[in-house]
């Protein structure tokens, strides 16, 4: 976001919030495009083969180990999980990469 005041001439201290910065630059929420690079690494693994050593991750069992106070650790299986509701689609679209692609795109807005 500081790139972005920047680039308008903005500064914290005019008080412009951050929706209004990111409209007037043209960019997409950067959490979105977080969440497309997310997704976009996880269609690569899908289409991968079970046998390759990226895909053999999935497989493996975490032993529960004693955390400590607070909240649990989110891990990369209930963030993909909780992405793929949010789109309201299931992982096996992975395997097709021209439909993944256009559902897990986020467009610049113009």
């Amino acid at each position: 976001m500081r790139m972005l005041r920047w680039i308008c001439g903005k500064t914290r201290k005019d008080r412009i919030r951050n929706i209004e910065i990111q409209r007037q630059v043209g960019v997409a929420p950067i959490d979105t495009k977080i969440r497309e690079g997310r997704l976009r690494w996880f269609g690569h693994l899908q289409r991968r083969p079970t046998n390759a050593p990226t895909r053999k991750l999935d497989s493996i069992e975490i032993v529960e180990i004693r955390r400590g106070r607070g909240r649990p650790k989110l891990t990369w299986d209930a963030l993909i999980k909780r992405d793929l509701n949010g789109l309201q689609s299931s992982p096996s679209i992975a395997l097709n990469r021209a439909q993944w692609k256009s559902l897990i795109h986020v467009a610049d807005p113009s």
